[in-house]
């Protein structure tokens, strides 16, 4: 049995990482929703790279491109759940984390957005996988390219 498997892009990745490591990456994550959730988009865009790229091609008619096009709409979507006052969450789970060669990760989990109207019933929005390419800087983890594909859309 291999302790590698090749990705999607032709690179070999550790089937496994080390438990630290998989913490860290749980933490990023916990503390990246966090910020979207607490009503941060500036904060929050800033865990992407400057030429990150996000993917959700069931919402997006083309691909954001920037972490100042990421900001821009993660801030419209601030504005509009304010008006509408609505609290909205996401809970990620079964995150997989594999090391690439050049030291960056490709992770993949499951994504629950749900949403809230202030005094009503929580409703899940969305049910989606989430495929990201995570780049260490400054010891720390940002984003450099996010696709997420919906349930329900035919793609994994």
């Amino acid at each position: 049995m291999s302790d590698s498997t090749p990705d999607t892009h032709g690179t070999v990745q550790d089937a496994t990482v080390p438990a630290e490591l998989y913490v860290q990456v749980q933490q990023f994550y916990a503390r990246q929703m966090g910020l979207l959730d607490d009503g941060r988009p500036d904060d929050w865009a800033g865990t992407f790279t400057e030429d990150a790229v996000f993917q959700e091609a069931s919402r997006l008619d083309e691909p954001l491109r920037g972490r100042e096009a990421i900001r821009a709409s993660s801030r419209a979507r601030q504005k509009r759940l304010d008006e509408q006052k609505i609290d909205f969450r996401h809970w990620l789970g079964m995150l997989d984390v594999s090391r690439n060669d050049d030291g960056s990760l490709r992770t993949r989990a499951y994504a629950l957005a749900m949403r809230t109207p202030r005094g009503g019933a929580l409703d899940i929005f969305a049910s989606v996988v989430c495929h990201d390419h995570l780049v260490p800087v400054n010891g720390s983890w940002q984003v450099r390219h996010r696709d997420l594909h919906h349930d329900g859309s035919g793609r994994d």
